[in-house]
């Protein structure tokens, strides 16, 4: 028999980033919330305590906070014709677990966004003509601007403590900041984190390249710091311990040591834990949600009634939640029909790694989450793709997040990976070995989506979510790109050797190797119900009381990590929902 709870005035799917600044927002303008996590408790006195936490094996290795994939998974193929296999090991990509989700365990790369990407087939039709995107790509706007964004930016990194500095405040460029970035309103709330040997020989060489580096952006304190919800966060002290771990020093932003101190004491907001939603519950017209189901840690159903409903889970998890709802139409590769599942994005990586000369003392152990120094020269559209026969860009960044020994020791190409020959190439290149990262963009495309697989279910009998992706011509030409011209940095260096890794093409999206968790789309965002599932605000098109947060809703992923968006993002639907969705019930946007 199902358990039927108590109807409250909302209900939150999800308790990472999003669905933590929604409950936030929503409890101050008077409603009940409640909010459902999948996982457990997971708070930093408990799950980052020092000592305990410095174990890469149990952490990044075998990835304590990360979710358990025989239980759930994905399944993935190349093709739409492939056979797709369940995703049963941690690699590509980490899906995180329990309060905080990956928002506990991420490094805190906190960018905005180039404001052309919020707007990029527009761009591109302007700049290059119609024809310039090849057939099959479906780039299409966000709906939103990037002007409209800009405060919820600002208020993220205030939130968030995040440290930099600012390159463009208000129009006026700023010395040693990103000139190539949007107005901003404020400088960083915190300053630059201090760089390491390797951002500094970096940063050198960029600059002798004829690029402008600049310091990345981190929700990694430099020094003690209020937040505007009245959170201390501590300073970052360089332990070399950030992505898969919690962080002991609460430097690193995470809804933990950012919004749940204030969150949790709320009268009118309640936390439930090992609740794995299985449904958002429709009225008979299917226009309306009415609540959600779940099932809890005893193996009941549950029933939670509310009037709004925010879907806030990760990007993968939204979507399925989505199709095992039934709202908006799946989305049919073969007649390009249908929306929920369409435009799924990945991230193309890569990197030129650097051999310094003997005597280099680079010290890897003293690292951080996400300082160091990046460029945005080759990112979005900040130079002309007429010539070069490709669309999308990548922000290129030498960042250092620690010099741990079972995954951060490093070897040059060629070198045994065991036995004597493996310790000395560790011994040669620990102190001397510099990679710089080369984050690349990627297009949506016809044939990449997401949808129901038709065979394999997780632990409760439900189907699980297929994924259908692979590598295309546009991405390759990118990265070879980028690959040329980062070569021109690693030359600046004037290094013992350089070793050039991008993919070339015919390489297959290989799931076994970490790449990024920046996974996107499959409910996406835009102008019309045609091609998107929700409007600008997040607000469903076809359920006005569900809104959908988090990467789901990119259009096409970017050269960026996506927390920054994402979060400006939720701030902005939560103003839309405070300030008129409350007042009268009903679609934001008309189609």
């Amino acid at each position: 028999m199902t358990i039927k709870k108590k109807k409250v005035d909302c209900v939150i799917v999800g308790f990472g980033w999003t669905g933590a600044i929604l409950a936030q927002e929503l409890t101050d303008a008077g409603l009940d919330v409640v909010a459902l996590e999948r996982g457990a408790m997971r708070d930093t006195p408990t799950d980052a305590a020092y000592p305990k936490v410095i174990d890469e094996l149990k952490y990044a290795v075998r990835g304590k906070l990360f979710q358990d994939l025989s239980k759930e998974t994905v399944t993935i193929r190349h093709g739409v014709d492939d056979l797709a296999v369940p995703y049963r090991q941690h690699g590509s990509f980490y899906l995180g677990n329990g309060v905080g989700g990956a928002g506990f365990h991420w490094n805190g790369m906190h960018y905005r966004v180039l404001p052309e990407e919020l707007q990029l087939r527009t761009r591109y039709e302007e700049r290059y003509g119609k024809r310039f995107m090849p057939e099959g790509m479906q780039v299409q706007d966000f709906g939103v601007t990037y002007d409209e964004l800009e405060p919820h930016f600002d208020f993220a990194e205030k939130v968030f403590g995040t440290s930099g500095k600012a390159g463009n405040l208000d129009g006026a460029i700023q010395p040693g900041g990103n000139p190539l970035e949007g107005r901003r309103a404020s400088e960083y709330p915190t300053p630059a984190l201090k760089n390491g040997l390797g951002a500094t020989l970096f940063e050198q060489a960029a600059r002798e390249a004829g690029f402008h580096p600049y310091p990345a952006p981190a929700a990694n304190c430099s020094q003690p710091y209020t937040n505007p919800y009245g959170v201390r966060l501590g300073p970052c002290n360089f332990c070399g311990f950030c992505e898969d771990f919690g962080c002991y020093m609460y430097a690193k932003a995470s809804p933990q040591t950012t919004i749940l101190p204030v969150l949790l004491k709320k009268p009118n907001f309640e936390l439930r834990t090992n609740a794995y939603v299985t449904k958002v519950l429709l009225d008979s017209d299917k226009k309306r949600a009415t609540g959600v189901t779940y099932i809890d840690a005893q193996g009941r159903e549950v029933e939670q009634s509310a009037d709004l409903v925010i879907v806030a889970a990760f990007q993968m998890h939204n979507v399925r939640l989505l199709l095992l709802s039934g709202i908006g139409k799946p989305y049919d590769p073969k007649t390009g029909e249908g929306v929920v599942g369409r435009n799924y994005a990945y991230q193309m990586n890569g990197a030129v790694n650097v051999l310094l000369p003997k005597g280099t003392l680079l010290n890897p152990f003293i690292g951080t989450g996400a300082g160091g120094v990046c460029l945005d020269d080759l990112n979005g559209d900040q130079f002309d793709h007429g010539p070069l026969g490709f669309v999308g860009g990548a922000n290129i960044r030498h960042a250092r997040s620690g010099g741990r020994p079972i995954q951060q020791a490093a070897t040059v190409p060629g070198t045994p990976s065991w036995g004597a020959k493996w310790k000395e190439g560790v011994t040669d290149a620990y102190q001397r070995f510099l990679s710089i990262g080369i984050s690349g963009s990627v297009m949506p495309y016809r044939d990449a989506y997401l949808d129901l697989d038709p065979t394999y279910r997780d632990a409760h009998g439900l189907p699980l979510l297929r994924m259908t992706f692979d590598w295309h011509d546009n991405e390759y030409a990118m990265l070879g790109y980028m690959g040329n011209r980062m070569e021109e940095v690693a030359k600046a260096m004037k290094p013992e050797a350089y070793f050039k890794a991008v993919r070339t093409k015919g390489q297959h999206y290989d799931t076994r190797v970490y790449q990024s968790t920046h996974t996107t789309g499959g409910a996406v965002m835009g102008a019309s119900p045609q091609t998107s599932v929700v409007n600008k605000y997040l607000q469903s098109w076809d359920v006005p009381n569900v809104f959908v947060m988090g990467a789901s809703a990119f259009p096409q992923n970017m050269g960026y990590n996506p927390t920054g968006l994402v979060a400006a993002l939720a701030w902005h639907s939560a103003k839309a929902i405070r300030e008129q969705y409350l007042k009268h019930p009903a679609p934001l946007v008309q189609a």
